[in-house]
């Protein structure tokens, strides 16, 4: 079975930019260690400082599912109308090179 890569694009309000910045950054340590995260990463768009991206690659969509339910996620979740300006974009895409070997 193939993995699984998405790309997340979370915005925020400009006033809630810092608050939502360290909700999502809280997220990066206990993300990458689910057993069935390859990768996850965090990103802040270069021209536009409200815009955040995540690149993830999950061994199974079984895998990202159990993400979404996991207990750390709560807080986000819990807040995304007031924090965001839109909703969350996640884009599901399908990798035609080979996975990049680790380092």
């Amino acid at each position: 079975m193939a993995h699984v890569t998405i790309i997340g694009t979370v915005t925020a309000k400009p006033e809630t930019r810092d608050e939502l910045h360290r909700l999502l950054a809280a997220q990066v340590v206990p993300t990458r260690a689910e057993s069935g995260c390859i990768n996850y990463d965090y990103h802040v768009d270069a021209r536009d400082p409200c815009c955040f991206v995540f690149y993830e690659n999950w061994r199974s969509q079984a895998d990202l599912d159990a993400h979404l339910q996991m207990p750390h996620l709560a807080p986000l979740f819990s807040q995304l109308e007031r924090l965001l300006a839109k909703p969350v974009d996640i884009r599901h895409l399908t990798m035609i090179s080979d996975m990049a070997s680790p380092s």
